[in-house]
């Protein structure tokens, strides 16, 4: 077997709670993803990233996870696992688990061990700490959640620390048996036929063992801050490696928040002996005001020239040292027509368009659930979001600290909030979008009746099919793999355009990301290019028409 196998690969996240419900509870499971692996194979990709579906109260959405080895009964169990992965191999695609490794549910047996007394077997399996002599939080830091990152504990009177809900307490890395526990699983699932792995916050493992108060400019009660890159998180990774990824020869790509690309390099970079591949948050932040008290909340319009220089610093940084992970959308992240293009009058377009600049530039493709047939984010009000972050923000941001108005807030929630990937998915215009026969556990989005999978495969402008050409490119042509990458006309505010260069062979990737016509004199260079894929039929050689784009070869 290839042991490099992802980076021809194209990877498919499903988000199992919304994606096929086969026992009309109203909620998606294992068999409802078994059921559409032939769609997934029509579509063309060679792997599932499936979202936690362990044993879970829910909290956040199965990313607090009470027991590592147990399928949640609200998606089947461990037997319905275990024949999804049979029948995936079967198509030959493979199948990626997300691993929550930084915290647990506070549910588990571990936590439930640990808060009973400072001397049993679990008790140093998470970060317990004295409060001050008043009886406060062990220092300022908070929580991504809202409020301190500390919940007091009354039984072994301390506090323990929780980077997310307090019902979400951090593991605590420092000691060696919770390490081999995490690898246990790890091996567990590879026992039964696990491919890779997806790891949560995983540059979140190692804290400060100092537990300094994090810098306070705006006076405020506790402080995000420093959660990752800790002391000794790359020991831990390399550690990880050598115990499960490496004699398993297992994928692994891990989720970096506040990663640059000169932080990813030492994750990627081969010798090390890390991860295979990150996933940045940095050029997702492209429409956030910098240094704004609002965080991700203090939307602008999206900055398409911040957007190109953050991933073309990507592209060359890890050129030759590691690997990109490419994405827009997953399931924290919101449908990117709605978020970025024209979700009304340009949908097509505009989801076509950002779709080839991400497939051509260098790296593993992720597309998730949904993107395959440009799905939008619904306009919800604020009863009908269900996230606990959007919640806990809301309450912290407009109730408490008025550093945001509601209805500001609620029109970034329309553009950013996690919820906007998380609705149902849209099959048909049949009752619930044919996603269930029962109450669907989250609302879905009202236009299912015009954007679903069944009308999208008839249209004459096919998201699915502009997706399955995208995924085509990627297998057969290796200049997408190992071809060169230079950025054109960095500091134009509308055309995203790139070389890729593979010995004598060039391909030209451009495309308008706005909602005008825009004339590009550059184009005139690459005269003898032949299309390779285009969303529009036929084109200007100069002029791009809204959210046009192309792929060009010499």
């Amino acid at each position: 077997m290839n042991k490099e196998w992802w980076k021809n690969a194209v990877i498919y996240q499903v988000y199992p709670k919304s994606f096929l419900d086969t026992n009309d509870d109203g909620i998606g499971d294992l068999k409802g993803i078994d059921s559409k692996l032939g769609y997934l194979k029509k579509l063309g990709v060679d792997a599932l990233w499936i979202s936690p579906c362990y044993l879970s109260p829910q909290i956040d959405n199965g990313y607090d996870i009470a027991d590592y080895r147990k399928i949640d009964p609200m998606f089947g169990d461990n037997s319905d696992l275990e024949q999804l992965i049979q029948d995936a191999h079967a198509k030959n695609i493979k199948i990626i688990m997300d691993m929550v490794a930084n915290h647990t549910s506070d549910k588990s047996i571990w936590f439930e061990e640990s808060r009973k007394s400072k001397n049993n077997y679990f008790s140093d399996f998470y970060i317990w700490k004295d409060p001050k002599e008043d009886g406060s939080e062990p220092n300022n830091w908070g929580s991504n959640f809202g409020g301190s990152a500390w919940t007091y504990d009354s039984n072994r009177e301390q506090y323990y620390l929780h980077y997310y809900g307090k019902q979400q307490p951090d593991l605590n890395w420092e000691n060696p048996k919770v390490r081999q526990d995490i690898y246990d699983v790890m091996r567990y699932w590879k026992a039964h036929g696990v491919d890779g792995w997806r790891m949560d916050v995983i540059t979140s493992i190692s804290k400060d063992q100092n537990f300094p108060n994090n810098p306070n400019p705006h006076h405020l009660e506790y402080v995000v801050g420093n959660q990752n890159n800790g002391p000794r998180m790359h020991e831990f990774i390399h550690e990880m490696n050598q115990e499960v990824f490496k004699p398993f020869s297992m994928m692994s790509v891990g989720e970096a928040p506040d990663s640059k690309s000169k932080d990813a390099r030492l994750l990627v970079e081969p010798d090390r002996e890390e991860l295979n591949m990150v996933f940045t948050f940095e050029h997702m932040h492209v429409d956030r005001k910098p240094g704004d008290v609002n965080g991700r909340w203090a939307i602008q319009p999206v900055d398409i020239v911040q957007l190109k220089r953050t991933l073309a610093n990507w592209q060359n940084t890890l050129d030759g040292h590691g690997w990109n992970a490419l994405y827009f959308e997953n399931h924290d992240r919101a449908r990117t027509p709605s978020r970025w293009g024209n979700d009304t009058k340009y949908r097509y377009e505009s989801a076509a368009a950002f779709a080839t600049v991400l497939h051509g530039l260098k790296g593993t493709p992720f597309v998730y659930q949904g993107e395959e047939i440009g799905m939008t984010n619904p306009s919800f009000e604020l009863e009908d979001y269900e996230d606990i972050e959007l919640k806990t923000n809301y309450d912290k941001l407009v109730k408490q600290e008025k550093t945001i108005s509601g209805t500001d807030f609620l029109k970034a929630a329309r553009k950013i909030s996690r919820d906007n990937a998380r609705t149902p998915m849209q099959w048909d215009d049949s009752k619930n979008a044919g996603f269930t026969k029962g109450k669907p556990w989250f609302k879905l989005n009202p236009n299912y009746k015009d954007l679903n999978v069944s009308d999208d495969l008839r249209s004459d402008k096919s998201v699915f099919k502009y997706y399955q050409e995208l995924i085509k490119l990627r297998h057969e042509e290796p200049i997408l793999k190992d071809g060169t990458f230079k950025l054109l006309l960095p500091d134009d505010k509308n055309i995203f355009m790139y070389t890729r260069t593979l010995d004598d062979e060039q391909w030209l990737v451009v495309a308008n990301l706005s909602g005008d016509l825009q004339r590009v004199d550059a184009l005139n260079k690459y005269v003898g290019f032949k299309t390779v894929v285009t969303n529009y039929d036929d084109g200007d050689k100069e002029i791009l028409r809204p959210y046009e784009a192309r792929i060009l070869r010499k």
